[in-house]
């Protein structure tokens, strides 16, 4: 967002900042009964909630007319869309925050009241509030088409406010803790740029002061760490309008990504991945073989040629089977490990794009193995072991979610039962915590997510390990020859390890504040002559560091060293080698790091060996 002067709008582009995953997809989809239970389920959650009652209000004191969309409580805060007659301004929030606070003053009590449905829908078409009446409506096709009773229509309360909603809430306004309206941004009605543009506020409120005070010093650090601004700063990538939500790399930018790609390669290597590469452009009946065009349409890039119907690829999955079924396979080829860093691409919605980490065009580090029965446990083991390696380059402790067998679940129980025992055994031989949700398992498979915690406390997830028990093996007729000369179905497990590439570089960015470590630093050292004839010099010592496939720069700028040295530590270079008369005639150099620390009289061999040390070791 940018900066607001002279009382200009602060609306800005939509995007899910700050929304869960969960929350924001239920609202793209309009599931009603997501919309209606804003997503309290805690007592801070319910306070938040409470806090979106509390700021509707003071809009609407503010605002009479305004059209009220939903307030739920996300991570951190709350939010609630509202349709406004005009674009709200700074001054704005400091008066809908003076409203909250008499309203928390007024200390009213939330009082939860049910109706039946068509009185509570003539109470919000009178109140002209059509996007509750629409909620109810929907409410109400949905009961008629499943055939089931239109339950009580729930509506908290608190003063002369009252909201269509499923609670829960705190006793009344006075528990609302300490609280600060942060920002507005523009937001499509149900997460459909077909629909009405509204306004979201956003807030955050904490159980005290001290929490508030933290919460707001890490997201004033949070956007030191953008990644879309450093992006820029460091000139790794840019995004434009001709293609929107697809990155530009630059070449530093596409040199992280190379560093990143080559390590993950090692690893698959020493484990006996066989990479393949598999078309972008599919014919629409492999997707409706997999099942993807009946339920993932909307989110595909679809095309016409010659009268048939194709997409871009969302996903490597299904792809990977014809080249597993273009020979006959034994049980001893198993466990057979293909993997792909496939260009991918989703229509995601323009308003839900930030940066890189919601993008439409992305890499994964893929792979789909196909493995026995007796082989998952050891082969979940091995992957688990991938995690903590590649994770541990940066320092990141990887958690692991255990999702369970959905109630909607496809493929033999027996089967469903057997392969999580087997996730939950491979878990158990880490010694450490993992957390298990219960039914939350894909259709065809249960599944590990892994999260990190980045620098500022932030959860990610990025890679996931998924056991398919149906969609590959049972869609795609995926067999095996066993010792007995049988044809039996394998496993296949989904992995990605970074996730997208695109993604992980984001967070990287942001959990190291664009200080990437030295071994995958795009530029590892830059080379400083101190005058002009020093130069020949630096390409000296540019070029040892270079032949030892070292990332090296010579700064041949008419700068002078102070300021080539104050530019070198805002491109986050991990070394600034500095070269004098005195240096050049002894081959050594006088080092300093992007710390400030430094070092005078290091022989060019001796630094040469040290830098390449420190890049081999991978250390975060």
């Amino acid at each position: 967002m940018g900066d607001e002067q002279n009382q200009a709008p602060v609306v800005a582009a939509a995007t899910a900042t700050g929304e869960t995953e969960e929350y924001f997809e239920a609202a793209v989809r309009g599931s009603v009964d997501e919309l209606l239970d804003a997503g309290a389920h805690t007592e801070v959650d319910a306070m938040r909630h409470s806090a979106a009652h509390v700021m509707a209000e003071a809009v609407l004191g503010i605002f009479p007319e305004a059209q009220l969309g939903i307030g739920p409580s996300i991570d951190d805060g709350f939010y609630y869309d509202f349709l406004l007659p005009r674009p709200l301004t700074p001054d704005d929030l400091a008066a809908i925050e003076a409203g909250m606070r008499a309203s928390i003053a007024a200390d009213h009590p939330f009082v939860r009241k049910e109706f039946p449905f068509k009185k509570a829908r003539a109470f919000f078409e009178a109140r002209s509030q059509p996007f509750k009446v629409e909620i109810l409506d929907d409410l109400a096709t949905r009961s008629k088409d499943s055939n089931t009773p239109l339950p009580p229509t729930s509506t908290y309360e608190h003063g002369t406010f009252v909201d269509l909603c499923k609670g829960p809430h705190v006793a009344s306004t006075g528990r609302i803790g300490p609280f600060k309206l942060l920002s507005v941004a523009g937001a499509y009605w149900r997460g459909s740029e077909k629909r009405p543009m509204l306004q979201r506020i956003y807030g955050t409120v904490w159980p005290t002061q001290q929490e508030l005070d933290a919460y707001l010093a890490r997201r004033e650090e949070a956007k030191k760490r953008d990644h879309r601004r450093l992006g820029v700063q460091l000139d790794l990538f840019s995004f434009h309008d001709v293609s929107p939500g697809s990155a530009f790399w630059h070449p530093k930018g596409q040199r992280l990504w190379r560093i990143l790609e080559t390590a993950v390669r090692e690893v698959q290597d020493k484990r006996g991945y066989q990479e393949v590469s598999t078309p972008m452009l599919v014919h629409k009946k492999l997707w409706e073989q997999s099942g993807h065009w009946a339920n993932y349409q909307d989110s595909m890039f679809v095309l016409e040629s010659e009268g048939q119907t194709f997409s871009l690829k969302p996903m490597n999955c299904p792809e990977s089977t014809f080249i597993y079924k273009s020979r006959l396979r034994s049980y001893r080829d198993l466990p057979l490990r293909f993997s792909e860093f496939g260009r991918l691409h989703r229509n995601e919605r323009s308003g839900t794009l930030s940066g890189l980490t919601r993008v439409r065009h992305f890499v994964q580090d893929d792979a789909h193995i196909y493995v026995r029965p007796d082989q998952l446990q050891d082969e979940i083991m091995a992957l688990l072991g991938e995690v903590y390696e590649i994770y541990g380059w940066f320092g990141l402790e990887p958690k692991f979610t255990f999702g369970t067998k959905p109630d909607k679940a496809l493929g033999d129980p027996a089967l469903w039962e057997k392969a999580e025992s087997q996730i939950k055994a491979a878990l158990d031989s880490l010694g450490k915590p993992y957390r298990l949700k219960p039914k939350d398992g894909a259709f065809y498979a249960p599944k590990i997510d892994i999260q990190i915690e980045d620098a500022l406390g932030r959860e990610w997830q990025t890679a996931t390990i998924q056991v398919d028990l149906v969609m590959l093996p049972e869609r795609f007729d995926c067999t095996y020859i066993d010792e007995n000369g049988q044809a039996v179905r394998p496993m296949t497990i989904h992995r990605a390890i970074y996730g997208s590439l695109e993604r992980f570089i984001g967070v990287l960015i942001e959990h190291f504040a664009g200080a990437f470590p030295v071994w995958c630093a795009p530029v590892q050292a830059v080379v400083i002559p101190i005058a002009d004839r020093h130069i020949a010099g630096a390409d000296e010592l540019a070029a040892l560091l270079s032949a030892r496939k070292l990332r090296v720069e010579v700064d041949r700028s008419d700068n002078r060293m102070q300021n080539k040295i104050r530019l070198a530590q805002e491109q986050k270079v991990p070394y600034m080698l500095v070269l004098g008369d005195r240096e050049i005639e002894a081959r050594t150099v006088a080092i300093r790091n992007r710390s400030g620390e430094q070092e005078n009289g290091v022989g060019w061999d001796a630094f040469a060996e040290r830098l390449a040390a420190e890049t081999a070791a991978r250390r975060p």
